[in-house]
C-alpha cells in the first residue's frame, strides 16, 4: 500500500494516576500506550491517514503490549524494531486539578534512545511526502544522529517536514536550544506551545505576529502555535504551499477529563489536513478539534478520535 507521511520516533508507556497531585501521593496508576510519535501515528490511522511509523520498543512485557497496541491500530510493522537487549521506555503522569500534566520519565538507556542512522532506506523516503518528527528522540545520541539522519535524507527526497519539538526540561541538559536550532534549518512545519519556544531561546513575550517572525527566521516556512483553551494560532509565508497567511481559531469548550496527548492530537489531525490539502484556517478548526475530543477521555494513545467522531463533534459546536 502506498503511504505519503512517515512518522519517527518514541513508543512508550504511560502511567496515568488515579488521584490528582504529587506523584509521592498517588497509590494506583492505570498503564496507557503512548509516546508524542507514537500518538501521532495512531491518531493519522484513525483519521484515515495510515502512515509508516519507525520507533524502537523493547523485547519485554512492556514492547509486547506496545507492539500489539501499535498493530492493532493499523499501523504497518515494517519499521517498528524490537531491541533486544535495552527496556522500554517508562513514563509516569502526574495531574493537576485542571487535569494539566507533567512527566516523570524512566527513560536511561531504553530502546527508543537506541535508534540507528539509516534504518529508514533512501526508497522509503523517496515514497513519501511528509516525514514528522519530535524532540524527545534528539535528547540523547545515538537516536539523536539518527533523527538527523532521517531528516537530512528526507529533504534531500524533497519531503516536508513537521516537527514537534515537545519540550522535556527532565530528559535534557543545556543543550536543549542549540539541538532544535540546528534542526530547525532543515525543518517546514513546526508545531509548537509557548514553552516549547521558550525552551529553545525564543522571547515568547512578543505577540503571534513577531513571535511567528523570528520563528520563520531560523527555518521553519510554518509556524502552527497551540495555545491551550485559547485555541491555536499559525503563521506561514510565502514559501508555504497554502502561504502567506497568519490565521487563528479559538478552539472548543469541552469539560476535560486528560490533556495527556492532546498536542499530539492536534499534531496528528494538523498533518491529516495539510495532506489533505485544506487551507491554513480550516487546518487548524480541524485539529483543534481533533485535540478537544481528545482531552474528553482518559489517556493518550486510547482517547484518540476517529474522522467520524471528529466530523459529530464539530456538527454539534
Amino acid at each position: 500500500m502506498s503511504r505519503d507521511i512517515l512518522v519517527a520516533g518514541e513508543t512508550l508507556v504511560d502511567f496515568l494516576p488515579a488521584s490528582a497531585g504529587p506523584l509521592a501521593t498517588v497509590e494506583s496508576f492505570t498503564r496507557r500506550p503512548g509516546g508524542a510519535p507514537a500518538n501521532v501515528a495512531v491518531g493519522l490511522a484513525r483519521l484515515n491517514r495510515t502512515p509508516w511509523f519507525w520507533t524502537r520498543v523493547g523485547a519485554d512485557p512492556f514492547g509486547d503490549t506496545l507492539v500489539e497496541t501499535l498493530a492493532d491500530a493499523g499501523l504497518p510493522d515494517r519499521f517498528v524494531e524490537r531491541d533486544p537487549t535495552a527496556k522500554t521506555t517508562l513514563a509516569f503522569v502526574e495531574h493537576d486539578v485542571d487535569a494539566d500534566r507533567a512527566f516523570t520519565f524512566y527513560r536511561e538507556n531504553t530502546a527508543d534512545t537506541r535508534l540507528q542512522p539509516g534504518t529508514v532506506p533512501d526508497e522509503t523516503l523517496a515514497s513519501v511526502a511528509w516525514v514528522a518528527v519530535g524532540g524527545v528522540t534528539l535528547a540523547t545520541d545515538p537516536a539523536r544522529a539518527a533523527t538527523f539522519d532521517l531528516v537530512a535524507r528526507a529533504r534531500e527526497q524533497d519531503a516536508t517536514i513537521v516537527f514537534d519539538p515537545n519540550a522535556r526540561p527532565e530528559l535534557w541538559g543545556d543543550d536543549f536550544p542549540a539541538v532544535v536550532s540546528r534542526l530547525l534549518r532543515d525543518v517546514d512545519v513546526l508545531k509548537a506551545t509557548s514553552t516549547d519556544l521558550a525552551a529553545a531561546g525564543f522571547d515568547t513575550d512578543r505577540d503571534p505576529e513577531s513571535l511567528a517572525t523570528a520563528v520563520h527566521e531560523t527555518g521553519p516556512h510554518t509556524l502552527l502555535l497551540t495555545r491551550g483553551e485559547q485555541g491555536a494560532v499559525a503563521s506561514a509565508t510565502a514559501a508555504a504551499p497554502w502561504g502567506p497567511a497568519m490565521v487563528s481559531h479559538d478552539g472548543y469548550s469541552v469539560d476535560p477529563v486528560d490533556a495527556t496527548g492532546a498536542g499530539d492530537a492536534f499534531t496528528a489531525g494538523a498533518l491529516a489536513a495539510l495532506a489533505d490539502g485544506d487551507s491554513l484556517a480550516d487546518t487548524l478548526a480541524f485539529a483543534n478539534a481533533v485535540a478537544a475530543v481528545t482531552t474528553t477521555g482518559a489517556g493518550a494513545m486510547t482517547a484518540l478520535p476517529d474522522r467520524d467522531a471528529v466530523q459529530r463533534f464539530r456538527a454539534n459546536q
